[in-house]
């Protein structure tokens, strides 16, 4: 009989449940444990990590290019174009496909080597276009060093290497051309059939910004840097608004990281940017460079020179420019002699010291900072970033003030002795004329430009009075130009100006303070246009890409600071010193023009080697006088001295500014108003008499107002000089030929410049041409010569031609 089999001890039982217990556990944790990370790792990849691996597929499976939006167009206030951008494309490769690529083309030679081995055939195998191939033929067709192309393409692991920003369409129809193989690297036209197109080099849409004009208002404009974003002006300024934005294309690409078809490309349009159009105006912005570069030669003027054009009634800047200037085609390059003389003498001047430096990277960093410092020097705008002590040219706002307050009145009397003594400085305070200008009225006081009588005024108004003036003047708060880089001058504080009244009497005629050229013009037009301060502007209105007006300024007046009454009487004054004291330099034919010149001296310039100090020297000018339109202020920077003409605004500036306004007006719309005088030597059409008889042609000259002369024998003209219909002054000699031949031999032009207008008029006679008179014509004192002439001495003209003589009043003291 079997025995029965032995039950486990209840011990062993509770081992083995204990350890099944246990292992069910371990299980159930490891299980948990591994669901657990298994869960946490499709949260990191799946929400954590989502978009960066989202951004990771992409680019691994598209190839995205930027398109940049087409930038805003820079008009002038007639729609001329002053910046415009025009399609180019930026060229670059991938450095990983250009490997692949030169890969695929050994293996496939390898390929075709081992087919023909088979066949008992020789093969030969082409060159294989490599990275080298790539940089030569770009490097060629770019005008990039080869060797930065090699060194971009060591980057194996990069697909995106910018080989050249902005190529112009006709250097990118060429790159097209050597990517697709029908030229080789040495710009080879490849045979037909033969082509292979590279891979690994691309070219992108972009746009480059073109400035017609060149230096033209650049220190306005600004222009657009190496990023194509705003650098300075108003290419900086309005960046948000000229530069759009940018579009997109997606192209899906396989494995091997080539392009697919392109029905899975997506384009997203690019937003072109707003235009701008300006106040400004071509024609007078070319006439203010053209004639202040003339003056800043002519006067070898050290630290340039500044001019604004403005709209008396809104604030508006039809012009504006500061020297030196630059082209802003080619912004990095010095454009002005003078500064290149200056860097060719600092980087001499470094280089004679190179072994002072401790490496030759500090050497280089000083060479880099000499260049930089004189390039952005070029780049400033000084009308509105540096400021100057303006001298007499601010009386004028002394003027409107004692006149408002009632402290003097048109009928008000001075007595200058040619210095005045003020409480607090020790000695007398000069007047340009130092033995005095005599008993004065009020207008004859600005017409001399009278220091003491200036101060008197100051005086009168006293220094709280005063120095509120100078707030609601806007001198001291920024004039709110649409444009960057303004300052402010510097002005004592009012505690202290309120207590100290030498303060107030060199204020009182423009000195120990300073202003920039755009804070001065502004307070210059409230004292001539019924005495509202208007905020200056540049842009008047901002464009859609269809012309839309998107934003109009506002050219509502700040505030009045004077009345229409003091202003009126202003001008009176103002209109005086041009007729007939220290502005007489400014007059303009057929035009009444009112104005201030001034003579400031540089504090702390004076020294042992120069003695009489620097000065900057100016003049500001409106016209009509008695209707004001527009207003300009010029000024220039320490002149040389040794000229031969006393150094003042209005010897100097004056003859300049009255260049310029004989210029502009006409074409602003300003209509000449000439008195019985001047309309004897107004423009007028020559008629034509050819074919006429003697008498008949006679009498016509004469019923337009022309004299006469004939030479030859005949009985009709057979010819004139100048011919009909040309525009000369009327009061002009025509010559009638009678029978004879006009001679062909041009004219030499003499030298004119020093005689007076009779004895200049006789001389461009004798030599067959004809005088335009400009400039101080209405001055009594004598002392009225030519100062200028439009064509040098010793150039040859055409019988008959007209040379403008610019006369001026060399007794002129301010």
């Amino acid at each position: 009989m079997a025995s029965k089999p032995r039950r486990k001890s209840d011990a062993a039982r509770r081992a083995n449940q204990v350890i099944r217990s246990r292992t069910v556990a371990v299980m159930i944790l490891l299980g948990v444990c591994t669901f657990g990370m298994l869960f946490w790792k499709l949260y990191d990849l799946q929400i954590r990590q989502h978009e960066k691996l989202q951004e990771q597929a992409v680019a691994q499976q598209t190839r995205s290019t930027v398109i940049t939006a087409s930038r805003g167009t820079l008009y002038d206030r007639n729609g001329t174009p002053l910046a415009i951008s025009a399609t180019a494309e930026t060229v670059f490769i991938s450095p990983q496909e250009i490997g692949e690529f030169v890969e695929s083309q050994k293996t496939k030679q390898t390929e075709l080597q081992e087919k023909a081995a088979k066949k008992g055939e020789s093969y030969t195998p082409g060159a294989v276009r490599d990275g080298n191939y790539i940089a030569r033929g770009l490097g060629r067709i770019l005008g990039v060093d080869e060797g930065i192309i090699q060194k971009k393409m060591e980057r194996t692991w990069s697909q995106y290497e910018i080989v050249k920003l902005r190529s112009e369409q006709a250097t990118a129809d060429e790159v097209r051309r050597f990517i697709n193989g029908q030229i080789d690297d040495a710009g080879n036209p490849v045979p037909e059939g033969q082509e292979q197109k590279l891979r690994g080099v691309y070219m992108e849409p972009d746009s480059k910004r073109y400035y017609p004009y060149g230096s033209l208002a650049a220190n306005v404009i600004g222009f657009v840097n190496g990023e194509n974003k705003g650098g300075v002006g108003l290419e900086a300024k309005y960046e948000s608004v000229l530069e759009g934005t940018s579009g997109l294309t997606v192209t899906a690409k396989n494995a091997r990281n080539t392009d697919l078809l392109y029905q899975y490309e997506q384009y997203y349009d690019a937003q072109n940017g707003e235009s701008l159009v300006l106040t400004l105006d071509t024609n007078v912005q070319h006439s203010l460079e053209k004639n202040i570069e003339s003056m800043v030669k002519k006067f070898n003027a050290k630290n340039g020179a500044t001019g604004i054009v403005m709209d008396v009634n809104s604030g508006a800047i039809v012009g504006m420019a500061s020297y030196p200037n630059y082209d802003l085609n080619a912004y990095g390059t010095i454009y002005d002699e003078k500064l290149q003389s200056q860097l060719t003498a600092k980087l001499a001047e470094l280089e004679k010291n190179r072994g002072s430096y401790k490496t030759e990277e500090e050497y280089q960093a000083a060479v880099s900072k000499a260049t930089s410092d004189m390039v952005q020097t070029q780049w400033r705008n000084k009308c509105i970033d540096s400021t100057y002590e303006p001298g007499s040219t601010f009386k004028p706002l002394t003027l409107a003030a004692a006149l408002e307050e009632g402290v003097v009145t048109t009928n008000t009397t001075f007595d200058c002795s040619g210095s005045i003594k003020v409480q607090g400085w020790g000695k007398p305070i000069n007047c340009s004329k130092k033995i005095g200008h005599g008993h004065q009225t009020l207008e004859q006081a600005v017409g001399n430009s009278c220091n003491p009588a200036f101060i008197s005024m100051g005086l009168k108004i006293g220094t709280e009075k005063y120095y509120q003036y100078l707030k609601a003047f806007g001198l001291m708060e920024p004039t709110g130009v649409d444009m960057i880089g303004e300052v402010t001058g510097l002005f004592a504080s009012e505690k202290s100006f309120n207590s100290n009244v030498v303060s107030l009497a060199s204020y009182a005629f423009g000195q120990t303070f300073t202003v920039t050229p755009l804070h001065l013009i502004r307070a210059q037009a409230a004292c001539i246009n019924g005495g509202y301060l208007y905020t200056p502007y540049v842009v008047d209105q901002e464009l859609d890409d269809d012309g839309n007006i998107v934003s109009q300024h506002d050219s509502t007046p700040i505030r009045q600071v004077i009345s229409e009454e003091t202003s009126a009487k202003v001008r009176q004054c103002l209109e005086y010193v041009v007729a007939s004291g220290t502005g007489k330099n400014g007059q303009v034919v057929g035009y009444r023009i009112g104005g201030k010149t001034g003579t400031a001296d540089k504090t702390g310039t004076r020294t042992a080697n120069n003695p009489q100090g620097d000065v900057v020297v100016s003049f500001m000018c409106f016209a009509p006088a008695n209707d004001p339109q527009y207003i300009m202020l010029l000024t220039m920077d320490t002149p040389s001295r040794n000229t031969g003409v006393y150094v003042s605004g209005g010897n100097m500036v004056a003859p300049t500014a009255s260049k310029i306004m004989g210029e502009i007006l006409p074409y602003l719309g300003i209509e000449p108003d000439y008195s019985a005088e001047e309309l004897v030597g107004a423009d007028a059409a020559v008629p034509n008499v050819v074919g006429l008889s003697t008498a008949d042609a006679k009498a016509k000259m004469e019923s337009a107002g022309f004299a006469c002369r004939t030479l030859g024998s005949g009985d009709t003209v057979t010819d004139q000089t100048p011919a009909g219909g040309a525009i000369v002054p009327n009061n002009a000699t025509i010559i009638l030929y009678l029978g004879g031949q006009k001679p062909d031999d041009p004219c030499t032009v003499p030298n004119v410049v020093g005689l007076t207008a009779s004895e200049a008029n006789q001389t461009l006679t004798n030599a067959g041409l004809i005088m335009k008179v400009a400039g101080a014509t209405a001055a009594s004192s004598g002392n009225v010569h030519a100062i200028s002439q439009s064509h040098p001495s010793g150039s040859h003209l055409t019988v008959g031609e007209v040379v403008t003589v610019q006369f001026g009043d060399s007794s002129v003291l301010d």
